[in-house]
């Protein structure tokens, strides 16, 4: 089981950074010649982003309803989608991400409501209206951050991100089980361990040190302190969603990954690191 998890978990991220590369030889990004660089980057992974992340608002209505909530999904999918890639449509209609995001914002979740009154009426106004704009917020908002790496930072900045965290993740998993002995999160997960979280740390920092030194991406404290600091998000992130898999007394977010579990299991690090990895980038290493 852990060589099987160990091996997709690496797949994944591989067949992932692949894609991204790909999509930054289409735009010029990846190419050695500044003049090969157009002016409209990361289409292919806005349609990624918007893809997965329509997928997990659908596993995210799947987790309320077993609470009894509904996540109007008519409403929640497309603000979903136009959040999760507010930094890609600027590039195409010539408007500034900081007008766009807000307005697709209010837009959304005034079409919520606006849902919620056409499908229930009155009828659970505040707890619907209240899972589903969470819903907006936490994959659109949040998942926004992937393109606004890739379009205001760069291509292999947006490469190191989702390789840190996600080499956390395997991390974490790794020496959770051949070393975890001291349980850091028992009614939230189980499985954790101060063990995991070391591994975690650790692996990320490794990584992180590699994409920068070899890239030249940052100098090497500042690697170290990105590493470490984004798997410790990484796994608040993962302790996040676990939350609202015990609440809804569910042990996946889905089965459409198989060892896995949903789309949410695989994205829930990553979803909430993206945010603060950006405000690194613009602010330690710009």
């Amino acid at each position: 089981m852990l060589r099987h998890r160990i091996l997709s978990g690496i797949l994944m991220t591989v067949f992932f950074g692949g894609l991204v590369v790909v999509d930054g030889f289409l735009d010029g990004s990846a190419t050695a010649t500044p003049n090969d660089d157009k002016a409209v980057r990361g289409t292919l992974l806005a349609a990624i982003v918007a893809v997965v992340l329509a997928l997990a608002t659908v596993e995210f209505a799947r987790l309320a309803r077993a609470k009894g909530l509904v996540v109007l999904t008519a409403a929640c999918v497309p603000a979903v989608v136009l959040l999760s890639t507010a930094w890609y449509w600027p590039q195409v209609l010539d408007v500034a991400p900081h007008l766009y995001l807000p307005a697709v914002l209010v837009a959304g979740l005034l079409i919520v409501l606006l849902d919620q009154y056409r499908r229930h009426g009155v009828e659970g106004v505040l707890g619907n209206c209240g899972v589903s704009c969470f819903a907006v917020l936490y994959l659109g908002v949040f998942g926004a951050f992937v393109l606004a790496i890739r379009v205001d930072v760069g291509l292999w900045q947006t490469l190191m991100l989702m390789f840190v965290v996600k080499t956390s993740d395997i991390g974490a998993y790794t020496f959770g089980k051949l070393f975890g002995r001291h349980k850091f999160s028992p009614c939230i997960s189980p499985g954790k361990t101060w063990e995991g979280l070391a591994g975690a740390i650790l692996a990320a920092m490794v990584v992180s040190l590699a994409f920068a030194l070899g890239f030249g991406i940052m100098a090497w404290w500042a690697a170290l302190v990105f590493g470490g600091s984004l798997a410790v998000i990484g796994q608040m992130g993962d302790l996040a969603e676990s939350m609202m898999k015990r609440d809804a007394q569910q042990k996946d977010s889905s089965n459409r990954v198989p060892g896995f579990g949903g789309i949410l299991d695989i994205i829930d690090s990553p979803l909430v690191a993206l945010p603060f990895g950006y405000l690194f980038f613009r602010l330690v290493a710009w």
